[in-house]
């Protein structure tokens, strides 16, 4: 069932979603992430990359809700450390909904547009969560080209493992935590959109990228990483 990736538009990409329909699935995406422990494959990422560095700039492809950058901050000044962050999203819903869930002590800087407009600016990482999934084959080529081009320090992609058990599973975690009915839909969904690690390796080939690790963190995330 799951042999080949599924190619199929997840309802909250429609742009005809309401705005307070959006708002409404990006705060249960946020929760999933907290039940999930999303934000541990990036933060560990981040940790072994910086050494003894106290500053970067960091910025996130298609930060939805914004709690990965949040998490981020607060994960920078327990430890001290000066972040400048900044996150790019496509759809400009994203940036209210975003803002609306930062108290006003973070300094994150939400941005509606394309990852490539921000070409050039001498990033330290770039990092996404749950956006891999979302492109097309060429997309993703692409992606991986700018994140290898533009991060002096690394990149990291936070995306889904396409498991069996996983796709079994999360209706009943969704139904169990009452997650809106867009999240438990696009959840499954986006299970079967996702990679499986073997599948990694020929697309960073394709991107001309060497010398990047294929991770497997519980539960059920497959990441992609690249510390220089």
């Amino acid at each position: 069932m799951l042999a080949e990736r599924r190619i199929t538009e997840e309802l909250m990409d429609d742009p005809a979603l309401p705005e307070a329909t959006y708002h409404a699935v990006l705060e249960d995406l946020a929760r999933v992430n907290r039940v999930t422990m999303a934000h541990r494959p990036t933060l560990g990422f981040l940790d072994r990359a910086l050494g003894h560095r106290k500053r970067f700039s960091l910025l996130d492809v298609g930060f939805g809700d914004g709690d990965m950058l949040r998490a981020i901050a607060r994960w920078a000044d327990r430890r001290g450390i000066e972040a400048d962050l900044v996150g790019v999203d496509l759809n400009p819903r994203s940036v209210a909904a975003a803002k609306a869930a930062t108290p006003d002590d973070l300094a994150i800087d939400y941005r509606t547009g394309d990852y490539a407009d921000d070409m050039g600016r001498d990033w330290d990482f770039v990092v996404s969560s749950l956006v891999a999934h979302h492109m097309t084959h060429e997309q993703l080529v692409a992606f991986l080209r700018f994140m290898d081009r533009e991060a002096r320090g690394g990149w990291f992609i936070n995306d889904l493992h396409r498991h069996g058990f996983a796709y079994a599973g999360y209706p009943v975690l969704a139904r169990l935590f009452g997650w809106h009915e867009i999240v438990r839909k696009d959840g499954h969904t986006s299970i079967a959109r996702s990679y499986r690690p073997e599948e990694w390796p020929p697309i960073l080939a394709e991107a001309g990228i060497d010398g990047a690790s294929v991770e497997r963190h519980f539960p059920f995330r497959l990441c992609v990483a690249k510390i220089r």
